[in-house]
């Protein structure tokens, strides 16, 4: 796209302090104790307790793992405050939305009446996690099959540690735009130029990484992340 026709303008950031405490909240809502919560991750209940307080930002696969055993949509993830506009939690106000949508008109295919089909990039919600990796959010509402993402992975970025691989339900599909991005697919790896594309089944062990110098960026789709429990 060029200059003339994009607007020249940032993503709006998620609250860094605001992404612990929700994740705090609905912890709190499905009355999971916090060594629980760190029990079914299998990870530590310090990990848990430093994302819920914001000292530090959770990785590509430990946020998935976390919004997948709260059932948490990334709606509620990009959200910028941890209260909706009647002041129920977000959690609570983006299901009661997602079952007001079944039954209403559409504006736009797949879009909900009040909501437009075009996502401004002025408008674009992003939530920095740990590792170097960003995300933006590319579609004006929650969609439970989908998360469509604009993704970035700066130099030594990756959705995982070194020697860690990520696994959850859905479906994967994504096409890098600038720099390369190397993608472990099972025992398969393979390293992505802008405009190669790659799709697999999420449930197969897999992580994004750049070792790289240049900054990576992609569009990333995940579809049918909700139908099912997470596997791990």
């Amino acid at each position: 796209m060029s200059a003339r026709t994009r607007p020249a303008a940032q993503p709006v950031h998620a609250d860094a302090e605001a992404l612990g405490a929700r994740l705090r909240e609905e912890r709190e809502r499905l009355g999971l104790s916090l060594r629980e919560l760190a029990r079914r991750l299998e990870v530590s209940p310090s990990l848990v307790s430093q994302i819920e307080t914001s000292k530090t930002q959770p990785s590509v696969r430990t946020l998935y793992a976390i919004v997948s055993e709260l059932g948490v949509s990334l709606d509620e993830v990009f959200s910028p405050s941890a209260a909706g506009p009647d002041g129920h939690s977000l959690a609570a106000s983006a299901r009661a939305g997602r079952r007001k949508v079944a039954g209403v008109a559409k504006t736009g295919p797949g879009a909900p009446e009040g909501h437009g089909r075009v996502q401004r990039v002025a408008d674009r919600r992003r939530i920095d996690l740990g590792s170097g990796v960003h995300w933006e959010r590319l579609t004006t509402w929650d969609d439970r099959d989908v998360d469509f993402l604009y993704t970035t992975y700066e130099a030594g970025g990756s959705s995982s540690p070194d020697g860690s691989l990520m696994r959850h339900n859905g479906r994967e599909f994504g096409i890098v735009l600038t720099g390369e991005l190397g993608v472990t697919v099972g025992f398969e790896e393979h390293l992505l130029g802008p405009g190669d594309s790659i799709a697999f089944e999420s449930s197969i062990p897999h992580r994004l990484h750049n070792d790289g110098d240049e900054v990576v960026t992609a569009i990333w789709m995940v579809l049918g992340r909700h139908h099912h429990a997470s596997e791990r």
